[in-house]
């Protein structure tokens, strides 16, 4: 090393450039990120960030309850994953070798299977569509099939597979030709039934609460789901990226519906602690072993980074995490206090028509209101754009009251309330209180919220 040549200095680096992202972000990333986050006045700048919180500059704390799209199940920072990843870097480990069996993937497989034991072998990719790839992949090996089927409104992620089952067509547009599977309505049995009959079906990719609206299926269908796919010979595969690792109170969302064992299960989001990126697919025995049926299919399906040791290091941290402080218990019992909180304001805002979901999965759905005032307003917004009111509402909960949260999709007037798993009645307050702050502002008949929608019609039809 020469003399004038310095170490890499990262805090040097963001002190002295940090003042440029979103500048940086502009020239050569997303360009449209900045420019939506500066229209809608979501362009803050967060300096650090703990447990549910984030803080700016000037110290306000501002309120997770998006955690990374569900990433975050523990929060931002947990001491005992960030342990886990520097006790794993200062090891030293002989890691991704590729002609080894190192120790780690075996213990958080094993760790992993012991929340599902129905399922014997789990693959180790990097994301939640490399999780659902792999179980589209393995489902048609198995069976010989070439189709699946998927819900439509659904969403399993954007590579080119996983795409090939999404059921937004805002994100499918554009990018055909996808694979040749088939939508069917979510709880529509009579539909799955008859796809089923003509035999090419290699299986059914369903999440067992749909992120898009956070919408549920009825009651007993995926059990039946379940009997028509084994009658068929047809693969039940569980999308659990999202509703997995304890989001809905019960450690997979699957398991509130007694009896159901699906044949593949798709993990990520909070297995990663929300530091290195890692996902999973746990399967049957049968259907590995169909897959990886010799030494020569040995790399048939592999992951360059799949089981890296700071990823898995990270998913044993999680899951110790999550059974010492009882995290799932929590997500049940936090979520059903702010669901009947959030429920019990449905009576009093006519613009406010459901509550749903399960643990802290919730979503909370706008209609159209009665009186005559409110419903020329809904009216105005709805003909520019459908979503703008549930837009409206997001803004000023961060703008004004400083809690992060995310409209539930492309033109639906819902709000998805994902928050780090370990909340508590503190965050309930806080949330029930800026939801309900801006709900008396929405009632009023004329406040900021109004103009701000204005603002958002001009633009929706600009954009057209």
């Amino acid at each position: 090393m020469t003399d004038d040549t310095r170490d890499f200095d990262l805090a040097r680096l963001l002190a002295e450039r940090g003042g440029e992202r979103y500048d940086l972000h502009t020239r050569y990333l997303n360009h449209q990120l900045p420019r939506m986050l500066r229209t809608i006045g979501f362009d803050k700048v967060y300096e650090r960030a703990e447990g549910a919180y984030f803080w700016d500059a000037d110290g306000q704390d501002y309120l997770d309850m998006l955690a990374g799209f569900g990433v975050m199940g523990l929060g931002r920072h947990h001491p005992v994953v960030r342990k886990a990843l520097h006790d794993v870097l200062d090891a030293s480990l002989a890691d991704l070798t590729r002609f080894d069996c190192q120790p780690l993937p075996g213990l958080l497989a094993e760790k992993l299977l012991s929340y599902a034991p129905h399922l014997d072998r789990v693959f180790f990719g990097n994301s939640g569509t490399e999780a659902v790839e792999t179980a589209l992949k393995f489902a048609r090996y198995a069976t010989g099939r070439p189709r699946i089927l998927y819900c439509a409104h659904a969403f399993h992620g954007l590579t080119v597979g996983s795409l090939s089952v999404n059921g937004e067509g805002g994100f499918r547009d554009g990018f055909a030709p996808l694979l040749p599977d088939t939508a069917i309505e979510l709880g529509d049995l009579d539909a799955l039934e008859r796809e089923l009959k003509r035999g090419d079906v290699a299986g059914f990719v369903v999440e067992p609460i749909q992120g898009k609206g956070v919408l549920e299926p009825p009651a007993g269908y995926l059990r039946a789901a379940q009997e028509l796919l084994r009658r068929h010979k047809a693969l039940l595969i569980a999308d659990e990226v999202q509703t997995g690792m304890g989001r809905t109170g019960a450690f997979f969302a699957y398991q509130h519906e007694s009896g159901l064992e699906p044949d593949l299960v798709c993990v990520a989001k909070a297995l990663s602690g929300g530091y290195v990126p890692v996902g999973a697919t746990l399967g049957k025995d049968w259907i590995f072993k169909k897959v990886y049926s010799s030494m020569d299919r040995v790399l048939v399906h592999s992951a360059s980074f799949g089981a890296n040791a700071q990823a898995m290091a990270a998913g044993l941290a999680v899951l110790a995490v999550m059974e010492d402080e009882q995290v799932v218990a929590n997500a049940r019992r936090t979520g059903d206090l702010l669901r009947t909180r959030l429920a019990g304001l449905v009576e009093k805002y006519e613009l406010l028509q459901e509550v749903r979901g399960r643990g802290l999965m919730i979503g909370i759905e706008f209609g159209r209101p009665k009186s005559l005032g409110l419903r020329s307003r809904w009216t105005m917004l709805q003909a520019a754009r459908k979503g703008l009111f549930a837009q409206m509402v997001v803004v000023p909960l961060l703008q004004r009251h400083r809690v992060l949260t995310q409209v539930s999709g492309d033109r639906l007037e819902v709000i998805k309330l994902i928050p780090p798993l370990i909340i508590g009645e503190r965050e309930v307050d806080r949330f029930v209180a800026a939801f309900t702050a801006v709900m008396d502002d929405a009632h009023d008949g004329g406040g900021l919220m109004w103009d701000f929608g204005r603002t958002l019609v001009k633009q929706a039809v600009a954009g057209r």
